[in-house]
């Protein structure tokens, strides 16, 4: 049965450790990537790519640079979010392919890869690899979030890992890092210990309205 978003939102905690016994479904784990490609982007570029790994010796050597996290290896399926660059660059063809996918006049398209163009270099967003992936791996977290909040509906663990060496994890994956980098590491699965007190911040202490 799947829960409420505030249930979700209050069943969704970072899970240290996976029961290694149960396995998330098919359908449960497209369910889960199907939200994280629905998300939002910037200029609906959507600059990310998914890797989904359930090869345990593939797990094994990743978790030695992800900290040694038991999260890694204990986990169903281990979801590994990539940033575009290369996807990105209005040089490839991409972000026109993509801005084409709506109908319109192309006087309407050039008026609009101009805009996108205009608006990332004068942000330097374009200006080297490092600024590209500055920016668009900030989105992946939308798709981060809401693949987190997709899972826990569902009744399914995640634990979302920045705790990583970048290069090292790239290239156990062989991730061409002129199209695509590392973001950030999904682990996801079911519990094995029981969920730990939700702290928070009360409401009134993080929010502001502004009149």
């Amino acid at each position: 049965m799947e829960k409420t978003f505030i249930e979700a939102m209050d069943f969704r905690h970072a899970c240290k450790i996976f029961d290694e016994t149960k396995k998330v479904s098919n359908e449960d784990i497209n369910f889960i990537l199907d939200v994280g490609r629905k998300s939002p982007s910037s200029f609906g570029m959507e600059p990310w790519k998914f890797l989904v790994i359930t090869n345990e010796e593939l797990k094994a050597k990743i978790r030695p640079f992800c900290w040694d996290q038991p999260q890694i290896t204990t986990c169903s399926h281990l979801i590994i979010v990539l940033a575009a660059i290369e996807g990105v660059k209005p040089e490839s063809g991409i972000p026109m392919r993509k801005f084409s996918r709506r109908e319109m006049p192309q006087e309407k398209k050039d008026f609009y890869i101009k805009l996108y163009t205009d608006h990332l270099t004068g942000t330097k967003t374009l200006l080297n690899d490092e600024n590209v992936y500055y920016w668009t791996s900030k989105q992946t977290y939308i798709a981060l979030g809401n693949m987190m909040t997709a899972a826990a509906i569902r009744g399914i663990d995640t634990c979302p890992i920045e705790g990583f060496e970048k290069e090292k994890v790239e290239e156990v994956l062989g991730v061409d890092t002129n199209k695509y980098q590392l973001s950030v590491v999904l682990p996801v699965g079911y519990r094995i210990n029981p969920q730990s007190t939700q702290l928070r911040e009360k409401l009134e202490d993080v929010v502001e309205y502004i009149k």
